[in-house]
């Protein structure tokens, strides 16, 4: 007789293979052992019941094949056999797990008028509620197998609203019954097998700001309001001080420094030009900035393309920081469309000022950010502005969280300057800090050079 091994769960996992509400929700917090659990609970009821059918679903194909089909073949190698055109995983018995993906409202129409017994919603945060909707009324049929709904969750993500409704703030509509719902809370304490084998995890969300920190590692689900970057420490008293404050006052730029430049494009709003020197260690100063606004929204827009690139190119040729270095710039690859017209990027082009596409992932993009902002037991961070860069100061402590995607960042802000904060970090992305408290800073300033031999170069 031939045998699987499936392992053996901790007692969260455990609750969540046995629990039989129509509607099961296992998580809250990252690494809390989520996806293991579902491919478990998956083969246990295609194991008892011979010919049910169970549909996995995950935002994307390629999370898909990661987190449950190459696992999962491998796991019932002798079992099952997996075909790559149908995307099912077929049991000698009859049963088959079909694997699918939702990344828009377009993909549900490969659901529609199926019918399955089981269906497993992986991150069911990352879907909206309406496609949630849709996908339980296919659980159904005539047949004695059981009908449920599993999902797993970690709070944010465009599905935080729902999801938080349903399973834990507990409040239904007319046609919800409560008694159908269940919710397992999962931390990555109770995922043993991870700590063992990653005993760094943990600690790396404990070094996020106080809210991630709350969200992932904690499973606060009522953590995502009011200011995004909370973890900005711009007290003036700080600045002639660089420890525990991310703003000081400007000093000479060594030569042998890199030089960096980001840029965002103000479609409708302003644009920002913003220029990091980066030193040995690889700590950031924003040291000059280009901004399309004093602030008066919209006024980046009087700035025509070929005047933004002229002046550019005249600061990186004039400024004593900038001249004669080789600059690496990345830039909003939405300036290398063309929409009917000549893009952006041809007017840069002109102007010998030149840019490779930033990386545009938005909430890796954000945890960029918050890892050089933090600081370490000396109390550095590994993100310095200069006290001068009075647009980046002006609107970053203003930016609050996305009401749609809460860990997002409100994009309908005041937020160029904030992309082009992330281009560059994901240019030159870092592990996060060990987590350390806030401490006052000493009254004793570091010797930075006087204001007299620094002249500002300011927009």
């Amino acid at each position: 007789m031939k045998h699987i091994s499936l392992g053996t769960p901790n007692p969260k996992q455990a609750e969540f293979l046995s629990d039989t509400h129509r509607y099961v929700a296992f998580g809250g917090a990252r690494g809390g052992g989520k996806s293991w659990a579902v491919r478990v609970k998956a083969v246990l009821l295609a194991l008892r019941f011979p010919s049910i059918k169970l549909l996995i679903i995950r935002k994307t194909l390629t999370e898909l094949r990661n987190n449950h089909i190459t696992p999962l073949s491998e796991l019932t190698n002798g079992f099952a056999s997996y075909s790559e055109t149908k995307k099912e995983l077929i049991f000698s018995n009859g049963s088959v797990i079909r694997f699918g993906y939702c990344a828009s409202s377009s993909d549900l129409t490969q659901y529609q008028g199926s019918e399955w017994d089981v269906i497993f919603i992986d991150e069911a945060t990352q879907l909206k509620e309406e496609w949630f909707d849709q996908l339980k009324v296919t659980v159904r049929g005539v047949n004695d197998f059981p009908k449920r709904v599993y999902i797993t969750c970690n709070p944010g993500g465009v599905g935080h609203g729902w999801v938080k409704r349903l399973f834990i703030d507990r409040i239904y509509k007319e046609g919800e019954d409560a008694d159908d719902y269940s919710f397992i809370r999962s931390l990555v304490s109770d995922n043993k097998a991870l700590t063992d084998k990653n005993p760094d995890y943990a600690k790396q969300l404990a070094s996020l700001p106080p809210k991630l920190k709350k969200a992932w590692l904690d499973g606060d689900w009522n953590i995502f309001e009011g200011q995004f970057f909370e973890d900005l420490i711009d007290d003036p008293a700080h600045y002639s001080d660089r420890r525990f404050t991310n703003v000081i006052e400007p000093f000479e730029i060594p030569p042998d420094w890199n030089i960096y430049r980001s840029f965002d494009w103000g479609f409708s709003k302003p644009f920002d030009c913003s220029w990091w020197a980066v030193d040995f260690e690889g700590r950031a100063y924003l040291i000059l900035q280009l901004y399309g606004s004093n602030g008066v929204p919209n006024e980046g827009l009087k700035w025509h393309s070929d005047k933004v690139f002229g002046e550019i190119h005249r600061i990186e040729t004039e400024h004593r920081w900038l001249k004669g270095k080789k600059i690496l710039g990345v830039a909003d690859p939405s300036i290398w469309s063309q929409d009917g017209g000549e893009p952006i990027i041809a007017a840069a082009d002109r102007h010998q000022v030149f840019f490779q596409k930033a990386d545009n992932s938005r909430i890796p993009g954000w945890m960029q950010v918050h890892y050089r902002l933090a600081f370490d037991d000396e109390g550095k961070p590994m993100l310095y502005f200069f006290n001068t860069c009075k647009h980046a100061l002006r609107t970053l402590p203003l930016l609050q969280y996305s009401k749609t995607i809460p860990e997002d960042l409100d994009s309908d802000q005041e937020d160029h300057f904030a992309d082009s904060l992330r281009y560059f970090c994901m240019s030159r992305p870092i592990s996060p800090k060990k987590a350390t408290k806030y401490i006052l800073p000493s009254a004793d300033p570091l010797n930075l050079l006087s204001s007299e031999k620094y002249k500002p170069f300011s927009y």
